[in-house]
C-alpha cells in the first residue's frame, strides 16, 4: 500500500492511496482459501474445492470485503502515522487511471483491471494551546429572598388552588371572578385562525388574555352577548396578528366567584405539607433555587465569554457548517411556527444568516476549548449522571417514559446529547475552582433583569 499526501491546507488534508491489483488479488485468494473448510459445494469434498471455482462463486463478495478492509486499513494508517485527531469521518473516493466515473472505477477494480486508487479527504481538529486561567475574574450576583416574596409566592399558590362556586342568577361578573365564555375573533369582519373557542374559562384580572379583553367583561351577566374590541400587541407572537385591531363576539355562559382565600395550616396540609411554615419554607427554597440558577447562568456566560475572547484558531469547516445547519434549521422552524419573517424580526435573511454563522463558529470554538480543558482537568461524566439525566428527560413526557427511555438507550447520538451539557457544566466548575469569584448582592429586579438582557447572548452557548 502506497500512501502519498497531496494536500495540506489549513485543517484540510488529502491523501492518495494505491494498492496494486496483484496485491488485491492475493488478498482475495487468501480470503477464499480460508473458506475451503467452511463451505459445502455439490460435487466437491469439503476443503477440496479448487480456488478458481471458489473465485467464480464468491470472488466478487470476497473482493468487496477486501476493499472494505483496505479502506479501513488505509484510514487507520493515515491517522496513526500522522497523529491526527479527526474532526469528521474521512471521505473516501475510489479512482482509477482512465476512469472519471467512480462506479466504473470500482467495477474495474473489482474485475482486476485496475490498481486500487483511493482519494482520502479529511479534516483534522486544531491543536488548542491552553492559556492561563488563573487571572480569570468572575462576578457572581446574589439576591436575598425576602419574607414579602415568600408571602407573595404562597398567595399565588393559594389562588391557584382555591375553588370557585357559581354566583346567584342575575349577578354581574366582577374582578377576580371566573367566567365561562364562547368567543369568535375577527379582523376586518373575517374570523381568523385560532381566534375561536367554546366553554373557555377565564379569570378576570389574571391578564392571561389580550390586554383590554378581560376588563370589558366586568359587569357582564350570564347570557350576555358582547363585542369586545382589542388591539394585539406589536410584539405578539403571531406575525399575522401583531399590531392589528380585532373584535371578539363573546357569549357569557357562566360566572363563578372565588372561594374565600384562607392561608393557614389547613391549607398547607391540603397540599401535603405539615404546616404553613413548611409551605413557606418550600416556597423560599424554590425561589432560592431559581435565583441560584439565574446567578449560575450569568457566571457561566462570563466564563464562556472570557474563553471566546482568549482563543482564536482555525475551525474545521465541516463542523462549523453542521452546527450552522442545526441552528438555522431551528431558527427557520421557529419562524414558520410563529408565522413571522426575518423582516418582522427587524433584519434580513442574509444578516440573520451571518449572525447565526458567528454563533455556530462560537459554539464549535468553545466546544473544542472546553474539550481540551476537560481533558486537562480529567473531567469525566459518570454513567450514573447520564442515567439521572435520562430519567429527568423521560419525566418530561408523562405516559411516554418507557418510550423515551428506550429511544435514548438505543441511540448513542441521543445519549451523547445528554452527556454533553453535563460535561460542559463540570468543566465550567473546574475552571471556576481556579478563578477569582467576587460576590455582589443585588436586588431581585437587578438579578432577573440581568438574566433577561443576556437571553440573546445565552443562545450562543
Amino acid at each position: 500500500m502506497q500512501v502519498t499526501q497531496t494536500l495540506d491546507e489549513g485543517l484540510k488534508r488529502e491523501f492518495k492511496v494505491v494498492v496494486p491489483a496483484a496485491d488485491l488479488d492475493s488478498r482475495v485468494n487468501e480470503r477464499l482459501s480460508t473458506m475451503k473448510d467452511r463451505v459445502n459445494i455439490n460435487g466437491f469434498r469439503k476443503g477440496k474445492v479448487p480456488l478458481p471455482h471458489l473465485k467464480k462463486l464468491y470472488g466478487k463478495a470476497a473482493m468487496a470485503e477486501v476493499l472494505e478492509q483496505v479502506v479501513a486499513d488505509a484510514n487507520r494508517q493515515i491517522v496513526d502515522e500522522n497523529g491526527f485527531r479527526l474532526a469528521m469521518q474521512p471521505q473516501v473516493r475510489v479512482t482509477a487511471e482512465g476512469e472519471d466515473d467512480e462506479q466504473a472505477a470500482v467495477e474495474g477494480v473489482m474485475a482486476g483491471k485496475h490498481d486500487l486508487a483511493l482519494t482520502v479527504k479529511l479534516e483534522v481538529l486544531p491543536k488548542v494551546e491552553l492559556k492561563e486561567l488563573s487571572e480569570l475574574k468572575v462576578e457572581k450576583l446574589t439576591a436575598e429572598v425576602t419574607d414579602a416574596e415568600v408571602d407573595e409566592a404562597v398567595e399565588r399558590i393559594a389562588k391557584q388552588n382555591r375553588g370557585f362556586s357559581a354566583k346567584e342568577d342575575g349577578a354581574a361578573a366582577a374582578e377576580g371572578d371566573r367566567v365561562t365564555i364562547d368567543f369568535v375573533g375577527k379582523i376586518d369582519g373575517e374570523p381568523f385562525e385560532g381566534g375561536a373557542a367554546e366553554d373557555q374559562p377565564l379569570e378576570l384580572g389574571s391578564n392571561t388574555f389580550i390586554p383590554g379583553f378581560e376588563s370589558q367583561l366586568v359587569g357582564a351577566k350570564v347570557g350576555d352577548e358582547k363585542v369586545v374590541t382589542v388591539k394585539f400587541p406589536d410584539e405578539y407572537g403571531a406575525a399575522h396578528l401583531a399590531g392589528k385591531e380585532a373584535t371578539f363576539d363573546v357569549t357569557v355562559k357562566g360566572i363563578e366567584a372565588p372561594a374565600e382565600l384562607k392561608i393557614d395550616d389547613e391549607f398547607a396540609k391540603s397540599l401535603g405539607l405539615e404546616s404553613l411554615e413548611a409551605l413557606k419554607a418550600a416556597a423560599r427554597q424554590q425561589i432560592e433555587a431559581e435565583y441560584a440558577r439565574v446567578s449560575r447562568q450569568k457566571v457561566k456566560r462570563q466564563v464562556l465569554d472570557a474563553l471566546d475572547a482568549q482563543y482564536d484558531f482555525d475551525l474545521p469547516p465541516t463542523l462549523v457548517e453542521q452546527e450552522f445547519e442545526n441552528v438555522w434549521r431551528q431558527v427557520s422552524a421557529d419562524l414558520v411556527s410563529s408565522k413571522r419573517t426575518f423582516e418582522d424580526e427587524g433584519t434580513t435573511e442574509a444578516e440573520a444568516e451571518a449572525d447565526y454563522r458567528k454563533i455556530a463558529e462560537r459554539r464549535v470554538r468553545l466546544g473544542l476549548v472546553l474539550a481540551e480543558l476537560g481533558d486537562k482537568h480529567d473531567v469525566k461524566v459518570t454513567e450514573d449522571e447520564v442515567r439521572d439525566a435520562l430519567i429527568a428527560r423521560a419525566r418530561q413526557f408523562p405516559g411516554q417514559e418507557q418510550r423515551v427511555w428506550d429511544y435514548y438507550r438505543q441511540n448513542q447520538e441521543a445519549i451523547a446529547e445528554l452527556r454533553a451539557p453535563i460535561f460542559e457544566e463540570k468543566v465550567v466548575d473546574a475552571i471556576l475552582a481556579g478563578a477569582t469569584i467576587e460576590e455582589r448582592s443585588v436586588s431581585k429586579e437587578e438579578l432577573l433583569a440581568a438574566d433577561e438582557d443576556g437571553d440573546k447572548a445565552a443562545a450562543s452557548e
